[in-house]
């Protein structure tokens, strides 16, 4: 980013955003003027990500997403380093298993709760304490539409999404009024993470959408820039599908 905006004194916190999606979000955030924390388990790719949005008004923080021991320095050094954190994006996920859930082995399910919606409670525990209890604020928790209808071959992703959604409505719930909580869910965003879903059949793939095309992770940072905006001071504790019209051809199955 060679031209970078007036800052607009908030910062935000972004988990999973050396790429992908996460990545995109904390684009959208330093394009407003924002600053950033972002996260991820690769120390290398966060540094070359830091690089690319600007180490002026960027940190990283290495580390697995459902380490506590993590989430508490992700927060810390936010705070040292910005003095506050207005706004969590938790992006981080996993999805290491494609088949049935009627023979899923239970330690992979664990590890997906883990790091798609304990990984998030944490940090939403950990960001309210640390600033926004006091001073306000907004989360967004980025899910899916796999949370939201059956999902063939990702059934594991799709429980884990679906309580992310249920997580949303309970903080929202419980943060009220300081801070405002709501979700994203998307359809299939072309990121290396989604790549399994329409590689060498991405036309095909992009046929269904009556957008006719697949996301970007553009598209949902935009989307997490405005929920954390105050065009969005009076939403709270809705999934906001993100999905290309993909739900108006019946689901994603």
């Amino acid at each position: 980013m060679t031209e970078l905006p007036e800052l607009s004194g908030k910062v935000a916190l972004v988990t999973g955003a050396s790429r992908g999606i996460g990545y995109g979000v904390a684009e959208a955030l330093v394009a407003r003027g924002d600053r950033v924390c972002i996260t991820g388990r690769g120390e290398d790719a966060l540094k070359e990500a830091v690089e690319q949005l600007g180490a002026d008004r960027v940190i990283g923080v290495a580390g697995k997403a459902h380490d506590e021991e993590h989430q508490a320095a992700a927060v810390a050094r936010t705070m040292e380093a910005f003095g506050r954190v207005d706004f969590l994006v938790n992006n981080a996920g996993t999805n290491p298993v494609f088949g049935p859930i009627a023979d899923l082995d239970l330690n992979v399910a664990r590890k997906v709760f883990e790091t798609n919606v304990v990984s998030a409670l944490g940090f939403a525990q950990r960001t309210w304490h640390a600033w926004q209890k006091e001073n306000g604020g907004a989360i967004v928790n980025i899910a899916s539409v796999a949370g939201l209808s059956a999902s063939p071959f990702i059934g594991a992703y799709g429980i884990s999404k679906a309580a992310m959604i249920n997580l949303t409505v309970q903080l929202a719930h419980e943060y009220a009024p300081r801070v405002r909580v709501n979700a994203i869910a998307p359809a299939v965003v072309k990121t290396k993470f989604a790549q399994a879903l329409y590689e060498g059949r991405e036309e095909e793939a992009a046929a269904a959408y009556p957008l006719a095309r697949l996301g970007v992770p553009s598209d949902i940072g935009g989307t997490a820039a405005f929920l954390t905006s105050e065009q969005s001071d009076w939403i709270t504790g809705q999934t906001l599908v993100v999905d290309g019209g993909i739900f108006l051809n019946a689901g994603v199955g």
